[in-house]
């Protein structure tokens, strides 16, 4: 190594400096690509560091998000609002406060039904904008989620995937209870060969464990598993924990940037199934 370095020198001072660049770029070693800033090579190395689009294969299973991704959520939505005054500024500060608490609770190695969160946190979201909210009307607020319609596609999409003989699982943060009576009241539950919650672990996705879970208990390998989501932190976590993504661009919902692009990016349920379908 130390021969090395002396060679080096010694050659950069036999090269005049307008050829320095191409230097640089010809004989330094690869793994110090990343340290050398010339002509905007480290830039490219670096954006080089992210993972690209990765090519799909095939699943073996398709894990679905209920929320937003399969279920309208608009009436919570409305409901919510209502409570806070018809401010939908706070109706989205409420959600994302909602998704932030059950992080809390995951990293402190808590654990507390998704509904009640939502009701905490609905409480705290009024409190901090000096709304009156009692707890009775903080969880009067949130049982819309409980009888939510699917999205108009879904029902379709999930009939072609199911006779073309995908194996589809709901994969939630709310509970089993909760998941059970949400797509009951959807109409969807006979499309789903198993039901999975989160309240099974203990943790909230997008905690890594949890996708690790779902795959364990469907005796399957992560680079097995699919899921489709409409959340940019849901399709992050799948696709850091080794799983193929599909991410549903429901009106409002963006990817995180600093995370894996998923494999498949469609705006509706259908579209994705027609895709896959055709490439299966």
């Amino acid at each position: 190594m130390g021969f090395y370095l002396l060679f080096l020198v010694v050659s950069l001072k036999k090269i005049e400096m307008n050829n320095r660049s191409f230097f640089l770029k010809t004989i330094a070693p690869v793994g110090s690509l990343s340290l050398i800033d010339v002509d905007g090579f480290a830039t490219e190395s670096k954006s080089l560091s992210k993972e690209k689009v990765s090519v799909w294969s095939k699943p073996k299973i398709i894990f679905f998000d209920v929320n937003e991704t399969l279920l309208d959520l608009e009436p919570l939505k409305k409901s919510v609002v209502a409570k806070l005054g018809g401010n939908k500024e706070l109706g989205t500060l409420w959600f994302t406060t909602m998704l932030q608490y059950s992080l809390v609770v995951t990293v402190s190695s808590q654990y507390f039904d998704f509904g009640r969160i939502g009701a905490a946190t609905l409480m705290m979201v009024a409190k901090n904008n000096e709304i009156e909210l009692s707890e009775d009307e903080a969880k009067e607020a949130v049982e819309p989620m409980l009888s939510l319609k699917p999205h108009s596609e879904v029902k379709e999409a999930l009939a072609l995937l199911k006779k073309a003989g995908y194996l589809l699982v709901s994969f939630s943060n709310s509970s089993n209870k909760a998941v059970k009576v949400q797509l009951d009241h959807a109409g969807i539950t006979s499309f789903f060969d198993q039901i999975l919650s989160v309240e099974d672990y203990g943790k909230y996705k997008p905690h890594l464990e949890v996708y690790h879970w779902a795959a364990r208990k469907m005796n399957v390998e992560n680079s097995d598993c699919m899921l489709v989501a409409a959340h940019g932190w849901d399709v992050g976590g799948a696709k850091w924990a080794g799983w193929q993504t599909v991410f549903i661009t429901r009106p409002g919902q963006q990817l995180f940037p600093l995370a894996i692009t998923p494999d498949i990016i469609e705006n509706d349920l259908l579209k994705f199934a027609v895709k896959i379908l055709k490439s299966s």
